[in-house]
């Protein structure tokens, strides 16, 4: 199962931070933004299919996130956990971590917003189309 979200980049976009990645819906990004990847998401968790949510809220779920822009492609995995809500309507978190709130999508991930390709960073900086595909199996 996967949902697709459509996001864009930002010349705000930094992707610094050391354990979050995030998509926003918002239509405006500061430097302190530093996880965010994207604004002006197309979807947000609250749009999620129920039962990819319920797919997502088993322990044993592995969920992947693959980011692309500017012909460059991340792949970020981690798990499901039974507290994952998919409630948020603004944005969408995916968190090295086991903290889950309403925007959290996945936990346990591999990598973070700084371990994103530079590559695929700089094509977001320049104001790139963000496709973030998640995808996950049970």
């Amino acid at each position: 199962m996967e949902e697709v979200i459509r996001a864009v980049g930002h010349e705000h976009v930094s992707a610094a931070h050391g354990s979050t990645f995030e998509l926003t819906s918002d239509d405006w990004l500061t430097p302190a933004g530093d996880c965010i990847l994207g604004i002006e998401a197309d979807r947000t968790p609250a749009d999620f299919d129920p039962e990819f949510v319920r797919a997502c809220q088993c322990t044993d779920a592995t969920i992947e996130a693959t980011l692309s822009a500017g012909g460059y492609e991340t792949r970020i995995s981690g798990r499901g956990h039974p507290d994952l809500t998919f409630d948020d309507d603004r944005s969408l978190v995916g968190r090295t971590s086991d903290y889950v709130d309403d925007r959290t999508v996945l936990v346990g991930a591999d990598a973070a917003a700084a371990d994103v390709d530079r590559t695929l960073v700089d094509a977001l900086s320049g104001g790139a189309e963000l496709t973030c595909v998640l995808s996950v199996e049970r």
